[in-house]
């Protein structure tokens, strides 16, 4: 496709795929303008590099084709370096250490910064910022 976004549906919404999200086999269709982080295709990439059986990395790298046809991922760019402060140190007035969530915060923040809102299949990880973006467990 080519584009940042899917199709705009008739809600228009906007939403941000979590990496849990676009490596599960069993997700329901999402309606509305949807997006990857550029952090997710780092992840996927990732993936694709320490899969040590051929079967495995040969379809995390199908996967990752598909992706990146479908999706021009959003970067990491100043307004989601300025949304990571934001939300890290959210996660530090909840009591609980950003450093161990990097990846997740930078993720969290691109969609803070885009007005989007964050599809996940591990809400857990994004605790301490629910005043701050809008999370949807999928």
């Amino acid at each position: 496709m080519g584009s940042s976004v899917t199709a705009r549906s008739e809600t228009g919404e906007r939403g941000l795929l979590d990496t849990s999200v676009v490596i599960a086999q069993d997700v329901v269709p999402l309606s509305g303008v949807l997006a990857i982080s550029a952090v997710t295709l780092a992840e996927l990439h990732f993936g694709v590099l320490v899969a040590r059986a051929d079967d495995v990395r040969a379809e995390r790298l199908r996967r990752l084709s598909v992706l990146q046809r479908r999706f021009d991922a959003l970067p990491l760019d100043d307004a989601v370096a300025a949304s990571y402060g934001r939300l890290a140190a959210a996660v530090v007035a909840s009591g609980r250490q950003p450093r161990r969530r990097v990846r997740d915060l930078l993720i969290a923040a691109t969609a803070h910064a885009h007005g989007a809102t964050l599809y996940t299949r591990n809400p857990g990880d994004f605790a301490g910022l629910e005043r701050l973006i809008t999370i949807h467990p999928l």
